[in-house]
């Protein structure tokens, strides 16, 4: 007699994927809201520790959230006042890079129709072409482009005040979160937003120390092999491994194509490449170990796949932001009954 299925069991898988479409279309639509909240959200994890020690002191709790929003907001316009005076050096240049691009361009010319016997007309007028072809694509890039960035200046001025409302109505938020679980869960929950407060603070902490180092190591490499602008290359390079494993792939090919014009040699470009293979060999396997004292251990393939889903959704706010969500719900599952399914995917081995 044949063992009756369990309609249950079939009905569960159903609803867990329609679930994942639904949230998937919200943070879709809903990203010009989310994204912002999603960035104040880890803010507030980064601020949370400082802003309770000045608590702690007698100091108001507006107070304490103002001088934690203060400081941060100050370092960060230093970073950004630096790199754009090494932006600024590095685009003095143009004038001497656009001419060398030009004679570059035309030995490729002159090498087709050399080598491959091809006509001088129509290989100007391939040039051509294609020169307004790129001409086109490049302002209706600029245009877009525009666009974004007025949309994320505005997302950019709310961060701030999110993570502000949310740090001064912590407990209140905390509290409407545990509401949505049965009374033998929500102590595990406050364990989880404890913990994942924790994990991410000295993740964060760690991770400076970590794109600090590798800057400086970039940056000692390049000066060493006499690239120019070594100090915005080896930083922004450093900087880009924040999306991972496409980050340093992204944020290498200017140093390496800027190498290669400058010194018209195939072996500067080859010394970037092994300066960075190296650097990022010791932020691997010493630097990143030794500075990050918790991990938000994820394992490749959900990494990556969390990695696309979030630039997807998102962009490249989504890739940034998707990897320590995944983290928080590894935590979630790892103390949720009947979601260790999920913990096994996402954790390592």
């Amino acid at each position: 007699m044949p063992t009756p299925v369990n309609e249950s069991s079939i009905d569960k898988p159903f609803k867990w994927l329609v679930s994942i479409l639904a949230g998937c279309v919200l943070l879709y639509f809903g990203k010009p809201l989310f994204i912002p909240l999603a960035f104040a959200l880890f803010i507030s994890f980064i601020l949370y520790p400082f802003c309770r020690k000045l608590e702690n002191k007698g100091f108001s709790k507006a107070f304490a959230i103002s001088v934690g929003l203060s400081v941060l907001l100050i370092l960060g316009a230093l970073i950004v006042a630096a790199l754009y005076i090494q932006f600024v050096n590095f685009t003095s240049d143009w004038g001497v890079m656009r001419d060398k691009i030009a004679a570059l361009w035309t030995s490729i010319q002159e090498y087709a129709v050399r080598e491959f016997n091809m006509d001088p007309i129509e290989v100007e007028q391939w040039t051509s072409d294609l020169a307004h072809s790129m001409a086109a694509k490049l302002f209706s890039w600029a245009e877009a482009a525009s666009i974004s960035f007025f949309v994320n200046l505005v997302m950019l001025v709310l961060i701030p005040f999110y993570a502000f409302l949310i740090l001064y109505y912590r407990r209140m938020l905390v509290d409407l979160l545990l509401g949505f679980f049965s009374k033998g869960r929500v102590e595990r929950m406050r364990e989880v937003i404890v913990l994942a407060v924790g994990t991410y603070y000295g993740f964060v902490r760690g991770m400076i120390v970590v794109y600090l180092t590798v800057g400086v190591l970039n940056t000692i490499g390049l000066l060493v092999l006499g690239i120019p602008h070594a100090i915005l290359f080896g930083f922004l390079t450093a900087f880009m491994t924040f999306i991972p494993y496409i980050g340093i792939i992204i944020a290498s090919l200017l140093p390496i194509s800027y190498a290669w014009i400058t010194y018209d040699s195939a072996w500067y470009p080859l010394g970037v490449i092994a300066i960075f293979t190296f650097v990022q060999y010791l932020e691997a396997n010493l630097i990143f170990p030794w500075a990050v004292s918790q991990r938000l251990k994820l394992n490749t393939l959900a990494t990556l796949m969390v990695i696309i889903l979030g630039g997807i959704l998102w962009g490249a706010a989504g890739m940034i932001l998707f990897v320590p969500f995944a983290a928080i719900l590894r935590l979630v599952a790892e103390r949720m009954e009947g979601w260790e399914g999920l913990a096994r995917f996402l954790g390592q081995e």
